[in-house]
């Protein structure tokens, strides 16, 4: 075999383990065999949906937020008769479920586009903070499903049975968000007591019996999703503030948001908010083998992968990683949203890819059950590239120096390849005449080609990695847009 020798420069080795240091010795890795082997599957996938919708879209808000009393002008109250009273606005936002009606609703478009785009798995939020579950569930008629919701009698009434579904018939595994925290429900948010913030607003350790009474009705919510809705993959858990540790051991890794200045409610008055994840985690595991669970910003064994919150870590992380990103306008839906261009979210695709991670991009469904255009047009773009270039993706893994300049690396993890992507530049509409690629250098003999075009590719060691040589004719007529994908095949490891 022909070899190339990849050159492991110790700057990008610094630099990741300065990066990583203080999140490596909070990450527990898995031992469940069944878990491990899903999860080495899922870090294959590399390009995830997640959807955000709830009946908050027909205010065209931010999820669930406003009814949360803390000062932040994202979560300010602005809809609604009278935002000032807390209380009638609470009620007035509420009432919102006897409103929604998303009559065309029809999840079929969606999982065909979220498959041509090249994405692998979904990740649909079945109850946000606000307790309004988009899922039938028995345990209370906060839901989609009521009578008094207009949606009940649509034909697909149970939409999270529905995405589930269509998902699964493009090939896509089926992710469940769910929300720990629940500001509807009583126990968590007992009417006796005023909200102050986020957390429960009365002390579990003082009123245990309430206390239990939100965990037993936790649980029984995840159970009816793990048990009524064909395969899970994944259970997602947000609200990361539920949890039995403490505030010092949670803060600052729900999604790298919390600010120092302006998180007081989120560290001032949490309390020990134990729904007992291991119980939980091994019922679901017992209903759904291999389960991957990601119990987000809790340390601990429950979290099998970090999900950094609209960014990208500056280097690649030594365990299994997501970053959900927003693709226009906000995390749910709101009027007019403008969408990423298609040349910025495949650059975000492959740092990401890069660096070890996986993409959960964010689409949000309108008041109607629908897309923005812009939405399809984004998944359109994307899938264009990726029919080209899908190689330098899929089941591919983190290969220092990751990213160099405008030039990217992944490494196949089976088939002994190097990917070099370059991202094009500002106005660059065909790639340069010549790829600098660092850190590697090849023996005579090794294979270089361009993903998507015939031939193999000039190239030579230069002092700094290899230098490949583009043919007129390819920049002239590139195969695709966007970003160009050098491939090295031949290649040893060391």
């Amino acid at each position: 075999m022909q070899k190339v020798v990849l050159s492991i420069f110790a700057f990008a080795l610094i630099a990741a383990n300065v990066a990583v240091a203080e999140e490596d010795d909070r990450y527990v890795p898995e031992t469940d065999s069944q878990v491990l082997q899903k999860l080495e599957q899922w870090q294959d996938l590399k390009f995830g949906l997640l959807m955000h919708w709830g009946a908050y879209c027909q205010w065209g808000i931010v999820e669930s937020w406003s009814i949360c009393p803390e000062d932040y002008g994202w979560c300010e109250r602005r809809e609604g008769e009278n935002p000032q009273d807390y209380f009638a606005y609470k009620r007035e936002y509420e009432n919102l479920k006897t409103t929604f009606d998303p009559g065309e609703f029809d999840p079929a478009p969606w999982a065909a586009a979220a498959a041509d785009a090249g994405m692998r798995y979904v990740v649909f939020t079945t109850k946000h903070h606000d307790g309004f579950c988009m899922f039938d569930t028995e345990s209370t008629d906060y839901k989609i499903t009521d009578m008094e919701c207009p949606h009940h009698d649509h034909a697909q009434a149970d939409v999270t049975a529905a995405i589930f579904s269509a998902f699964r018939d493009q090939g896509l595994w089926a992710g469940a968000y769910f929300s720990k925290p629940d500001w509807h429900h009583e126990n968590y948010w007992h009417p006796y007591f005023p909200p102050r913030d986020r957390n429960v607003n009365y002390d579990p350790e003082v009123y245990p019996d309430r206390w239990e009474g939100f965990v037993q009705f936790t649980h029984t919510q995840i159970m009816e999703l793990m048990s009524n809705y064909g395969q899970v993959d994944i259970l997602w858990l947000d609200g990361g503030w539920v949890a039995k540790k403490s505030p010092e051991d949670i803060r600052g890794w729900y999604g790298g948001w919390v600010d120092e200045t302006t998180s007081g409610f989120f560290k001032r008055n949490i309390v020990n908010q134990d729904i007992r994840m291991d119980e939980l985690v091994a019922k679901a595991r017992k209903q759904q083998p291999g389960l991957i669970v990601v119990d987000r910003a809790v340390p601990g064994k429950n979290q099998n992968y970090l999900t950094p919150e609209n960014r990208v870590p500056e280097a690649a992380l030594s365990y299994p990683w997501e970053s959900c990103i927003i693709a226009g306008g906000s995390w749910s839906w709101v009027p007019d949203a403008q969408y990423m261009s298609v040349r910025k979210t495949v650059h975000l695709l492959v740092d990401i890819v890069a660096k070890g991670g996986n993409l959960l991009l964010n689409i949000a469904p309108s008041p109607q059950g629908t897309w923005d255009d812009g939405a399809y047009d984004l998944l359109e773009g994307i899938g264009d590239w990726m029919a080209v270039n899908a190689e330098a993706i899929y089941g591919t893994r983190a290969l220092a120096p990751y990213k160099a300049g405008r030039v990217c690396l992944t490494h196949g993890r089976d088939s002994g390849v190097v990917h070099a992507i370059y991202l094009a530049d500002e106005g660059e509409m065909s790639p340069p005449a010549v790829i600098d690629i660092p850190g590697v250098k090849a023996e005579v003999g090794a294979k270089v080609t361009m993903l998507g075009i015939e031939g193999e590719l000039a190239w030579s060691d230069g002092e700094q990695g290899l230098r490949v040589t583009i043919p007129n004719q390819v920049r002239a007529e590139p195969p695709c847009a966007d970003a160009w994908v050098v491939r090295i095949s031949g290649v040893v490891v060391e």
